[in-house]
């Protein structure tokens, strides 16, 4: 499977997460986003929306992160993997946090933090209370459960903790969010080469908003 990727880029980092836990190989592609190379005509043309992460399994070509996830599981989990069981229910609370990562948590760090670091816009009290906001409903997912959507831990564990960790790239303190701090602690811990591909990938994503905030 080739799977064109950057390393900054949380969305990248979930599925490489999720990959190493089913102990599949990707055949890594670069995408040096910072010189627009997704905007090339090879690449629009493989992928017209030119974003990453994009997988191309034979002839299936895929993009958006949750979609990959979701894909990788079912074609090549074991039969009810802990990661998305068949049980409906089950699913149904899992796929409640891939949408409320991408929709709500995701949606919102992103409409804080870019314009502050990239526009040069004024911090947004409202706009970080939204945050704290779905922060805070994590934390409550999390005070009930020891993982996002339940007992173990799942494909919402791994598409959030790249999430959190943008978090953790601006130094945002998870203080105010004990549950969700344990919780991010943990998955550092556990997943199988957390560091290697978040841990440096959200070091990446750092230097990405430092240069932003120094231009």
């Amino acid at each position: 499977m080739d799977f064109y990727y950057h390393p900054a880029s949380p969305y990248c980092r979930s599925v490489m997460l999720v990959a190493k836990a089913l102990n599949l190989q990707l055949n890594l592609k670069f995408v040096d986003l910072m010189t627009e190379e997704n905007l090339k005509p090879n690449f629009v043309a493989l992928n017209p929306f030119h974003c990453v992460p994009t997988l191309v399994d034979n002839d299936l070509t895929l993009w958006e992160s949750r979609a990959i996830l979701v894909y990788l599981v079912d074609k090549y989990g074991r039969t009810n993997s802990r990661l998305y069981p068949k049980d409906p229910k089950t699913r149904a609370t899992i796929n409640q946090r891939l949408f409320f990562d991408h929709g709500t948590l995701g949606a919102r760090f992103e409409d804080y933090y870019y314009p502050l670091y990239f526009e040069g816009a004024p911090a947004d009290e409202a706009k970080m209370a939204k945050i704290e906001e779905a922060l805070g409903l994590l934390n409550g997912y999390l005070t009930v459960n020891p993982y996002a959507a339940g007992p173990n831990m799942t494909l919402a564990d791994y598409s959030l903790v790249a999430t959190v960790s943008s978090l953790e790239a601006v130094q945002y303190d998870l203080a105010k969010f004990p549950s969700v701090a344990a919780w991010y602690e943990g998955c550092k811990a556990s997943m199988a080469d957390y560091e290697e591909i978040n841990g440096e990938g959200m070091r990446q994503y750092r230097a990405y908003f430092e240069s932003g905030l120094a231009s």
